[in-house]
Formats: C-alpha cells, sequence, structure tokens
C-alpha cells in the first residue's frame, strides 16, 4: 500500500489493467488528475480536438486490438460531448472506459458550474456506470469497471470522479483484490450440442450467418473450420466483416439492405440458418415475417437477451461463440456425410457469378465502385479499413473485400457521421505497423475534420479517402427513390478544398478526379509518412444499389 491522492491512483489503475493510451481533453474538473499525469512515462495521453472524437477513438482502439479502449474528459459539457460516442460502443459493444471529471461531491445537485448528472444521462448507454464518493473507493471501481466492460458481451462502463475525491489522499492498495463473478453461461450443455449438430447434419442448405460477436469472441478460426466441414457458405452482419476472409470460395460477404444479392438469395432460400454472434438487425432482416422463410433457425449468442428478440428461433444456444463453435465442431466431425451440399453450393456458386458486381469503371466523375477497387488493391490485405456512415460506408461495406478479423471498423447501430476518422486514429494508435484508412465522404468527414490537427500533432499516419459528391449521400439516395427526387436540404454546397485543408493542419493532401489518378495518389499518400487525406470525386448521382428498401423482403431490391 502506499499514499496518494485520486488523481494519481487514476492512472496506478489504468497502468495495473494494463492500459498505453488514453484519449481526451482536460478542463477544470479534471484538472487535477491531468497534473498527475505531467512526467507520467508510461501512459501516452492523446489530446483530440473534440470530446467526441475522444469516444470514438477509444472505440476505434478497441475494436482494432480487442483490448478496452479509454477516453478522459472534463465535467458538464466536457462530459456529455461523448454521449453519442459512448452510445456509439455501446449499441456495436465495444469496451470503452470513459472518465470524466465532476464538481466536488459537496455541490453536486447545486447547479455548480459545469455541473451535468452524468450519472442519469450514462445509465441507458453503458453496462455500468460508476460515481466514485471516496477516494478508498477507486481501486475497486477500476478493477470492476474493467471487468464489466469485458466480459461476456462487451460494452463501456463510465466513471464520474468527482473533484474532492481527485484532491483526497489515502494509502490504496492498486489493484484491488476483487472477485467480479457475474453469473454467466460461457459453454453450450451436450444436450444443446446435439440437437445444433442433428439439425446441421439434416440440412440440405445449410447458410452460416456471422456477426460481431465472432469476432469479439476471437472464434474466426472456428467458424472458418465449421463452413469447411459443412462446406455451408458463410455471409456475414456489417459488424461481422472479416470473420471469414472474404475471398474464401464459401464467403458470401455482408447481408441485408445493402448487402451482397447472392447473401440475400442464398439466406431466402435456404433450410438451416446458423447463426452465430448477431442480433438480427432490422437493417440485416429486412421483413421478419419473409426473412429466411424455409429454414430453421439455430442462434448462437452470449447475450440472453438477443435470444428471439428480433427473429423466431428454433434452438438456442447461450454461450461464448468460441466455445460454443469448438463443441459443436468436435460433435459434428462424428456425424457429417460427405458431399452431401454439392447441389447446394453449385447454386449458390451459380448466383456468385451471375450477381458479382462490377467495378472496373473508366467514368469521369468516378464511380464509387472502381474507387473501391482502387483502395483495396493498394491498400493490401494488412490495412484496417475504418468508415463514415452513409453511401460511403454501404460502398466499403458491399464491395470492400475484407480478410481479416479486426480489419473493418465501421458504425453499427448508430450509424454515427463523424466516426470513421477518430476511430482510424484509435486504430492506429492500437495497431502502429498496420495502415489504417478511413473510407469516407464528405459530409460525414466534415463532422470531426478537425481531428487532423490530432492526427498531425500526435504523429499518427492515417489515410482518409474522401468520396466526394457534394451531397449528404444516404440521404440524398432516399430522397431520390422514396421523395420523388425531392432533395430537401442534402446539398452540401461550398465543401472546403479537402487537399488544401488537409496541408493547412501540415497533412499530406490531394485530389484524385480520374479513376487512373487513384492508386498512385493513395500510394503517395501512404508513402508520405504523414495524415493523409485524398479527395475522391465521386458521381453525385450513383446510389448504393441493390437495395433493400426498410421493411421490405432481401429477394425483393432496388436494382435500378
Amino acid at each position: 500500500m502506499a499514499e496518494m491522492t485520486g488523481a494519481k491512483a487514476v492512472w496506478e489503475c489504468l497502468k495495473a489493467e494494463g492500459v498505453k493510451h488514453v484519449f481526451g481533453i482536460p478542463g477544470g474538473a479534471i484538472i487535477s488528475t491531468y497534473d498527475a499525469l505531467y512526467g507520467e512515462t508510461e501512459i501516452t495521453h492523446i489530446l483530440t480536438r473534440h470530446e467526441q472524437a475522444a469516444a470514438h477513438a477509444a472505440d476505434g482502439y478497441a475494436r482494432a486490438s480487442g483490448r478496452p479502449g479509454v477516453c478522459m474528459t472534463t465535467s458538464g459539457p466536457g462530459a456529455t460531448n461523448l454521449v453519442t460516442g459512448i452510445l456509439n460502443a455501446y449499441m456495436d459493444s465495444s469496451p470503452v472506459i470513459a472518465i470524466s471529471g465532476q464538481v466536488s461531491t459537496t455541490a453536486i445537485g447545486t447547479d455548480a458550474f459545469q455541473e451535468a448528472d452524468m450519472l442519469s444521462l450514462m445509465l441507458p448507454i453503458t453496462k455500468h456506470n460508476f460515481i466514485v464518493h471516496r477516494i478508498e473507493e477507486l481501486p475497486e471501481v477500476f478493477r470492476m469497471a474493467f471487468a464489466i466492460a469485458t466480459t461476456g458481451r462487451p460494452g463501456p462502463v463510465h466513471i464520474d470522479l468527482p473533484k474532492d475525491v481527485q484532491l483526497s489522499k489515502a494509502e490504496l492498495e492498486i489493484p484491488a483484490k476483487v472477485e467480479y463473478r457475474k453469473p454467466l453461461k460461457l459453454d453450450p450443455t451436450p444436450s444443446e450440442v446435439t440437437r445444433a449438430v442433428e439439425l446441421l447434419v439434416h440440412a440440405r442448405q445449410p447458410v452460416i450467418y456471422a456477426g460481431g460477436g465472432v469476432i469479439w469472441s476471437g472464434a474466426s478460426p472456428e467458424l472458418i473450420e465449421l463452413a469447411e466441414l459443412l462446406q455451408a457458405p458463410v455471409t456475414t452482419s456489417l459488424l461481422g466483416k472479416g470473420a471469414i476472409p472474404e475471398d474464401h470460395p464459401l464467403a458470401l460477404g455482408m447481408l441485408g439492405m445493402h448487402g451482397r444479392m447472392v447473401a440475400n438469395l442464398a439466406v431466402t432460400e435456404c433450410d438451416l440458418l446458423f447463426a452465430v454472434g448477431v442480433r438480427f438487425s432490422d437493417r440485416a432482416t429486412g421483413d421478419v415475417h419473409h426473412f429466411a422463410p424455409r429454414a430453421k433457425v439455430v442462434h448462437i449468442d452470449i447475450d440472453a437477451a438477443e435470444i428471439g428478440k428480433n427473429v423466431r428461433v428454433d434452438h438456442a444456444i447461450v454461450a461464448d461463440a468460441k466455445r460454443a463453435l469448438r463443441a459443436i465442431i468436435e460433435a459434428l466431425k462424428q456425424h457429417l456425410r460427405k458431399g452431401r451440399t454439392s447441389e447446394w453450393l453449385e447454386r449458390v456458386n451459380s448466383l456468385r457469378r451471375n450477381l458479382a458486381p462490377r467495378m472496373d469503371y473508366d467514368d469521369v466523375p468516378i464511380k464509387p465502385q472502381r474507387a473501391i477497387k482502387e483502395i483495396m488493391e493498394v491498400a493490401g490485405p494488412d490495412a484496417i479499413i475504418t468508415t463514415e456512415v452513409g453511401q460511403c460506408q454501404m460502398w466499403a461495406a458491399h464491395f470492400y473485400r475484407v480478410r481479416r478479423p479486426r480489419h473493418f471498423i465501421s458504425s453499427g447501430g448508430l450509424g454515427t457521421m463523424g466516426f470513421g476518422f477518430p476511430a482510424a486514429i484509435g486504430a492506429k494508435v492500437a495497431c502502429p505497423d498496420h495502415p489504417v484508412i478511413d473510407i469516407a465522404g464528405d459530409g460525414s468527414f466534415l463532422m470531426n475534420s478537425q481531428e487532423l490537427a490530432t492526427a498531425v500533432e500526435n504523429d499518427i499516419p492515417v489515410v482518409v479517402c474522401i468520396f466526394n459528391n457534394s451531397y449528404l449521400g444516404m440521404v440524398k439516395q432516399w430522397q431520390d427513390l422514396f421523395f420523388g427526387k425531392r432533395r430537401s436540404q442534402t446539398y452540401l454546397g461550398k465543401t472546403p478544398d479537402f487537399a488544401k485543408l488537409a496541408q493547412a493542419y501540415g497533412a499530406w493532401g490531394d485530389r484524385a478526379s480520374k479513376p487512373s489518378e487513384i492508386g498512385p495518389k493513395l500510394r503517395e499518400a501512404m508513402e508520405s509518412g504523414k495524415p493523409a487525406v485524398l479527395d475522391i470525386v465521386v458521381d453525385p448521382d450513383e446510389h448504393v444499389l441493390p437495395m433493400v428498401p426498410a421493411g421490405g423482403r432481401l429477394d425483393e431490391p432496388i436494382l435500378t
């Protein structure tokens, strides 16, 4: 035990959890903790230019590394600016530790300067919420926060830290001796495995549907082994991209509203849908009454609340994805009849050939499909791709072939514009040896473009490829398709010269207006060793197609 202030204890608690990086912005209610950071050598603090960006960077760090990301802000507006980023992490099951300063315990409830009731604001959007009343509670609170964030279904945890607690002194033992024993079913029962194997053995047209839970549990090897054992095609959710290499012969790509047609039709025609670590989002299923209409549904998820929430389930297994898949694979090896799915695979492969998307356009303005093709070829399999939200996101999700888990990072449940760039910064900090590219739209990038200063100041060489069409593209697409082409308030008009904007911050910047310019300029950006922005002028009238209308059937998309 050693005597220290609460402010010093914060950093000692973070070091005890293996934290190496923190994203944040100081202010009055957290200034004592930042003062204790002065001279610290084991933790690197990255000063973002907006608190929302700090939360997104911590989120990107967590998704790329598999370890909790940490963000820190002051009270009041600093803390409330975290809310969007924390909700984003909550909806996508990302383990983020959010620390906010707070007014002194004696001032809470008095409407003191920069006071906000963060306990109430964070309550519905975190796995757990702490307010520290006494310095002696700090070690236990921090140890519990990290345990909660990473146990079972991952998610964010918030810690509210009053000023007087930071200034107090006490003898503390760090880390605290805490036993966190949340009742959690990690392993499937023998009867659950037996029933799953029976369904798999008797299925003639199986499809595996993999989500983000596969990636968080590290179950990609088991997923691939099961698919190859069954010779069953695999589709993924948006957050499941990379769970199976998308150039694998059994990979169908993403399912849903903006998914691959081969994936949507395979799910519609299958007789068994084997879903692992997915929540059956409305954007994935469309009309649930016509979703996988011929199939029995097996659903494996670590969160019992997801079972049967959106889609009927014939057999449920509440368990860790990796453990459940391993048990099923071992049992399945004893029962599988070989070659039974050849006709089904022939059907799926025929669909794949006939519905393969075209990407080699030479048009000017540039077609987004061609831009994705160029980025994919230059970036290579090691690149981590983040996305903003909107058309750029769905073009990336539909056309970009991801080869590895944790190499595609996107805002799924909340669909947060402004996510991709700070998430890219976090991912690059977590994985400095991998190229990191943010596929962005002009409207979405503008929401956190100030983080160019963060990237330049901290020498974080991420590359942003802006698909510039001068519109809030996805909203404009809906207006074109469903609102009689009445483009109300979606034309951005005068936007910055993004190349010059990047250069003004000291970053690399250039523009590509022809398809042939994208590859060479992207290579130059990546080789510059600087944060970089490549402004790609794309066709403003290009839609993300095929598209299943909201609430529509997966087999009845809009094609043109």
